[in-house]
């Protein structure tokens, strides 16, 4: 049977994520078939996990996801590997707003399985007792079974980091003291990590960190935390959203790397066809495909060359012209538009299917859970379809005209209005959809 593992923090930015690359790595190294899962809406992580075990990583999401898909996720996920360490988000009992839904407590409890608690211990001592105390005893149904202490001064800190812990909770596993290390930093831009595929040289990086968390924690211990993970039972996966089509151009690149696995898994499993294209390599969407799907990525970090690629533009605009479903997404949406202006404020033409025109030249971040019903009938589902998703991006709109896609509020119930552009059987918006939601819609 295989088991589990949540990897959590007190905080975001505590080097969570390099040593959850570093552990997938290092057990890899040892011979376990090591699987890995993200926490919330993220497409960069993954793409890492993916690099350092060398297998899919899926996004699991207590918040977005209906219980039936998280829970086939997981399953799915037990059944390809011996073992799971799923990543979470922010801190621990950060959800949304000042609520804990959809934390990475929550899917804890959910899945039933134990945290290990990595403390970023850079700026302190014994005081990190009191913090664990906190965390212990904060949910008692989340079971915190291991602290492992990362960017850690000195062998005299870690003495006194663990010398304090034992005094406090004696039955609280310590598995390592991780050394501050400059070269366990990965490179950032604005909406998070440089993608892997970026990455100059992610093998080497992952190899050192392997070696470092290798040395320095108890990887034998680590792993005997895991809880056992049912994979008998249970349904299949439902699908997320409804195909766009029999046969759907997928654009896949650095441009466009924000597809969720299990989008394009549901809509094969419907019974679509998926057929992949490069808009950077200036290529079209296939022929024969009757719906194009541009997921979010970098459009702004390739606008002149995007602009540039007659073949790809003139082939969305003809799948437009013979009445294919085209939905974009974030990136996709705004490639959609009439233009993008980018940071330097330039203005480059796309592929004008939607009446709107985005711009990065006033960065603001818009960032969160949404809820979001369909204003009219689409590819999507008809009027007062009802999904969950995010936004994630620092565009704004310049210009919009005509038909929303979207009534949309944000996690916490606040109402955000109108959202995307419905012209024909194209469509877009910011969001990024993960599920759809089997209920009455919630938004009038």
């Amino acid at each position: 049977m295989s088991r589990g593992l949540i990897i959590a923090s007190p905080q975001s930015g505590g080097g969570k994520t390099v040593l959850t690359l570093a552990l997938l790595r290092a057990l890899r190294r040892r011979g376990h078939r090591v699987v890995s899962a993200k926490l919330g809406p993220d497409y960069i992580d993954p793409a890492f996990h993916a690099a350092a075990t060398g297998a899919a990583c899926s996004n699991l999401d207590c918040w977005a996801m209906r219980p039936a898909l998280l829970h086939a996720l997981t399953r799915g996920l037990a059944r390809s590997g011996d073992l799971l360490l799923c990543e979470g988000a922010m801190g621990l009992f950060d959800g949304v707003g000042a609520s804990e839904s959809g934390s990475t407590a929550d899917l804890a409890e959910r899945l039933r399985l134990p945290v290990l608690l990595a403390v970023d211990a850079s700026r302190q001592a014994a005081s990190v007792a009191a913090l664990l105390e906190g965390f212990v005893r904060h949910r008692p149904a989340i079971a915190i079974a291991g602290v492992l202490f990362n960017r850690v001064g000195s062998p005299r800190h870690a003495e006194v980091l663990i010398a304090a812990t034992r005094a406090a909770l004696p039955g609280l596993a310590i598995l390592g003291a991780v050394p501050r290390d400059p070269a366990l930093v990965l490179p950032e831009r604005h909406l998070g990590l440089v993608q892997a595929s970026e990455h100059p040289a992610l093998a080497a990086f992952l190899e050192h960190a392997a070696e470092i968390v290798g040395t320095h924690c108890d990887l034998a211990g680590i792993t005997a935390l895991a809880a056992p993970i049912p994979v008998e039972g249970g349904s299949d996966a439902p699908v997320p959203l409804p195909p766009l089509g029999q046969r759907i151009a997928l654009a896949a690149d650095r441009a466009f790397a924000f597809a969720y696995p299990a989008t394009i898994e549901g809509w094969r499993t419907a019974g679509a066809e998926i057929v992949p294209f490069s808009p950077l390599a200036d290529e079209a969407p296939d022929r024969a495909a009757d719906a194009v799907y541009l997921p979010g990525g970098y459009p702004e970090l390739h606008a002149q060359r995007l602009s540039a690629s007659s073949r790809f533009l003139a082939g969305l605009r003809e799948r437009a012209a013979a009445g294919a479903s085209i939905y974009g997404e974030c990136g996709g949406y705004m490639v959609l538009g009439r233009g993008l202006v980018d940071a330097a404020g330039v203005r480059h033409a796309m592929a004008a299917l939607l009446p709107v025109a985005t711009s990065f030249a006033a960065p603001k971040r818009h960032l969160g859970y949404r809820e979001a019903v369909l204003a009219a009938a689409t590819p999507l589902g008809a009027a007062g379809a009802q999904f969950r998703g995010h936004e994630f991006h620092y565009a704004g709109i310049v210009e919009a005209e005509g038909v929303p896609l979207f009534r949309v509020r944000d996690g916490g119930g606040a109402d955000l209005g109108a959202m995307g552009s419905v012209a024909g059987r194209v469509m877009g918006s910011f969001l990024h959809l993960i599920d759809r939601v089997e209920l009455p819609a919630s938004i009038g």
